[in-house]
This record gives structure tokens, sequence and C-alpha cells, in this order.
């Protein structure tokens, strides 16, 4: 391997590690706030790649729908549930909440069709369409069981996954999509030449990165959140709904999911279930991470890209089996780091 490979394949990496990143910045706000490894949220990017792909092919995104059925299940489930509380005065509200608001995007998307808009507003409703997916998920599925355990909540997200993707088949059919390149153009570095495509996700992993860190150490909400991943009971007490708190978790992830599919989606295939192969790569670099530290798993990310790509030129058709391998000495360093803090822990005492 000479220089221009390893150089070559350093950048592949830099680049898919950028969007594991965002992912996994994701996972880990959702777990730490709720506790749900939100294995769906590959399949939420790819929605976000074919609403793009049919903005620009001008035609109405079957996320529409997607997002209609899904506001009209949380609905239903939110007023059954304020109505087994006796709580009927809420209903309203509860219909507002969760079946017209979360139609705002889809008028939206359905306005940007008809009325033949710019490139970047194409891109900003396929990302707005899908954020909602994410909240009315978390109202359908695992708000019901939020006091469940962590396993239950695990194997309930990952066949939520299935679900997802049986959907996206369904509304999406079996074509892979591809959409138009997002910029163009390219600058050389000596013998290394960098496309405007690289250095773009590149620069925005960067910026959503530091301004989700800055929203979460900064802001009032961010604090809420931070306050729910701590201690739900306390922040309870300090006016911080773990309910309201979730939404927002979700929402955010959903954000992110919907930035992913529109940036991966020039230079990647997506299929109706490449969502799940992000979902468990995001899960990789999460684990580093333990699941609660967003600068580890940041880093955990980078890392997965680059030893992914790598992978792929060692052998391509075992490099899915490569990357998951890594789990397995993650968890044990893990778990011999976690058992000798608690050895450290019982000597001090």
């Amino acid at each position: 391997m000479d220089w221009n490979i390893f150089s070559l394949l350093t950048i592949d990496g830099l680049v898919n590690g950028s969007m594991y990143l965002l992912a996994g910045l994701g996972l880990v706000l959702v777990f730490s706030v709720t506790r749900v490894v939100f294995i769906p949220f590959g399949s939420i990017a790819v929605y976000a790649a074919f609403s793009l792909a049919a903005f620009q092919a001008g035609n109405v995104p079957a996320t529409i729908g997607l997002v209609v059925i899904f506001a009209l299940l949380a609905t239903i489930v939110e007023v059954v549930s304020l109505i087994r509380k006796h709580d009927v005065k809420r209903i309203p509200k509860a219909i507002l909440c969760w079946g017209i608001l979360p139609l705002i995007p889809c008028a939206l998307a359905w306005g940007v069709v008809k009325t033949q808009a710019p490139e970047y507003a194409l891109l900003i409703a396929s990302i707005l369409l899908v954020v909602p997916v994410g909240p009315l998920l978390g109202r359908i599925v695992f708000q019901p069981i939020a006091n469940a355990s962590v396993l239950v909540l695990l194997i309930v997200a990952l066949a939520l996954e299935f679900v997802a993707s049986g959907l996206a088949l369904f509304f999406f059919g079996p074509e892979g999509i591809r959409t138009n390149s997002l910029v163009s153009g390219s600058l050389s570095f000596g013998s290394v030449t960098i496309s405007a495509y690289v250095m773009l996700v590149i620069l925005s992993a960067v910026v959503v990165s530091v301004l989700f860190f800055f929203l979460f150490g900064r802001t009032l909400m961010g604090k809420a959140l931070r306050a729910t991943s701590i201690n739900r009971t306390g922040a309870r007490l300090i006016g911080a709904r773990p309910e309201r708190t979730a939404v927002i978790a979700y929402s955010v992830a959903s954000l992110l999911a919907g930035f992913i599919g529109v940036l991966m989606s020039p230079q990647t295939t997506f299929y109706y279930d490449s969502g799940f192969l992000i979902g468990l790569k995001s899960f990789v670099a999460a684990i580093i991470g333990g699941l609660v530290s967003y600068p580890i798993t940041a880093i955990g990310a980078l890392g997965v890209g680059i030893f992914e790509s790598f992978a792929s030129f060692w052998n391509g058709e075992l490099k899915e089996a490569i990357v998951f391998g890594l789990l397995i000495p993650i968890l044990l360093i893990r778990s011999w780091l976690a058992s000798g803090g608690e050895e450290d822990e019982e000597d001090h005492e």
C-alpha cells in the first residue's frame, strides 16, 4: 500500500466516520434520555434520502404518507391514554400536538413540489419532512413501555427497525436511488485530490457537532435533557418532564438522521433496508462511548469509519463482519474497565 492509497482510504474513512459521528450523537442522546437504543435512526435517514430523490424528480415524496400514518396512530394512542386517565380536557391539545403539527412539514413538502422550489429548499424540505418521524415512533412504540428494562427496549427497537424497513419497501419500492450531487469541484494537495463533496461532508459534521455541543451545554433545553439523562425523578422535581424531553431527543435525532440521509445520498446508493447497517455501525461507535459520552462516541465514530474503509480495501466481502467484529474487543475492554473500577471502589472502602 503506497501513500496515495493510504490517503484515499483515510479520506474515505473520515467521510463515513463523519456520518457515523452524527448518527452516534443521536443514538447517545436518545439513549441517555429514554434508555432506548434507537436503531430505527438509520431508516429515518433512508426516508430523507428517498424524499430528496422524489423532490429532484419533481414528484411528491411517499414519505408524506408515512408521516400521516404515524401521526394518525400517535393521535389515537394519546387520545386512548387520556380517556383511560379520565383526562378528556387535554384531548384537543393532544390532537393538535400529535395529529396536526407533524403534518406541517408534509404541507411544506407538498408546496415545494408544486412551486418548483430551488435546490436548497428541496434539501431543507427533505430534512424537515422526517423530523416528526422519531417523536411519533417514540409515542406509538416506546412511551407505553417506558419503564421496561433496557433489554426489552432494545428488542422492541430492533423489531421496529424491521417494521420501518418494511414500510420503506412498501412506500418506496425495492429499487435503489442516488440523488444529484450537492457540490462540484475539487482541491489538490500535492498528489492527493480532495473533492468538494468530501470537504462539505467533513465541514458539515464539524459544524453540526459544534452546534450540538453548544445546544446541550449552553441552553436551557440542553440542561433539561442533561438533567433527565442523569436522574429522571430529580429532573421531574425541578420541572423537566421526561415525556417532553423524550420528544425533544427524538426530534433532534430525526433531524440528524435527515441531515445524514441528504448528505450521503449523492455518493451512496440507498435501498429500503440501507438504514439497518447505518444504525448498527453507529451503534458500534456509541458503544465505544459507553452510550453516555459524546466526545468518546465522536472519536469512536471516526475510528469506525476509517477502520471500515481499510477493511473494504483488504476484503470487501468481509468488511461488514470485520466492522461488527469490533464489538467483541470493545465490550471486553469496557467490561474489564468497569470491573476494575468496581474493585478499586471496594478496596477504597
